[in-house]
């Protein structure tokens, strides 16, 4: 099979790392991007020149483009782009912080932004590539209290990158979405500020908080990685890759009462057009 070279941000810890350890042991080449590069030295020494460390703030759209030259010309090309880089913090919309709330979606979304874009000229030269966004099953389900910023910037992810399909599919380039449950990272340890929750909060953020302290993740991250190491040598990507046995069960349950509202709404929905009947009965008011 093909050597693939990978492009990763957010490498020093969780799935970014589990997922260089799994394409470097695939066989592949890894260029690992983290803030602070020197937490790649070990990742350096056991795989040597197979793995490329690069300091890279995602924030930074000049530093995004110019990680993105030195994977090219250190290793010619570039075959699979992972966003992966992002972090969460707890408090209710109310009264999160707004530079808070604005530098986790700054990370989570425009560091999306800021690569993929960077890394486009890259993929349409060569012919083509893979895009790997990292969302969360919360950016398609939705309504964790406390997690405001960073649910908003997953649902944002999933709406760019399905224009990004549309707009590039004559390129060769393809996406692939993931969306992971619970998973023993440090996404909900030392990565999450919990902020004080109000009184009238500790219903709904509050219990949101117990339950991320209390919770043990039942999602093994390194073997996420080696899944995803295997689906994206495949011909034929999901648009969407659940991961996790929460993920999937959720997915469905909430696919399921979408498609149970359009159908009782359909009526009221179509009259709204030139030409339909109108008005029509709404539906019975009851929960």
């Amino acid at each position: 099979m093909e050597i693939q070279t990978w492009f990763i941000t957010g490498s020093s810890r969780g799935f970014g790392r589990s997922l260089a350890v799994a394409a470097l042991e695939a066989g592949d080449q890894v260029v690992a991007t983290a803030r602070r590069p020197e937490q790649l030295a070990d990742l350096v020494e056991r795989f040597g020149d197979k793995v490329l460390p690069v300091a890279l703030d995602v924030t930074d759209s000049a530093a995004a483009a110019a990680a993105l030259d030195a994977a090219r010309d250190r290793f010619g090309r570039v075959d699979v782009v992972v966003n992966n880089a992002g972090y969460a913090n707890v408090a209710p919309v109310e009264t999160a912080p707004e530079d808070d709330f604005r530098r986790q979606f700054e990370t989570n979304f425009w560091g999306v932004y800021n690569v993929s874009k960077a890394a486009l000229p890259l993929l349409k030269a060569q012919g083509g590539g893979i895009v790997v966004q990292f969302s969360s099953i919360g950016g398609r389900v939705g309504g964790s209290a406390g997690l405001g910023s960073y649910q908003a910037a997953k649902f944002a992810i999933d709406g760019l990158t399905r224009v990004l399909a549309t707009e590039t599919a004559p390129f060769g380039i393809r996406y692939l979405v993931v969306e992971p449950s619970g998973f023993a990272t440090d996404w909900a340890g030392a990565s999450m500020d919990i902020q004080e929750v109000p009184a009238e909060y500790q219903p709904t953020v509050g219990a949101f908080t117990d339950l991320v302290r209390a919770s043990r993740s039942a999602g093994d991250p390194d073997r996420a990685a080696g899944i995803l190491v295997r689906v994206v040598k495949r011909d034929h990507l999901p648009a969407h890759l659940l991961l996790g046995a929460n993920a999937a069960q959720m997915a469905l349950d909430h696919s399921r009462q979408q498609t149970a509202e359009a159908g009782t709404w359909q009526a009221v929905s179509v009259s709204a057009d030139f030409g339909e009947e109108y008005p029509v009965e709404l539906p019975a008011d009851a929960e």
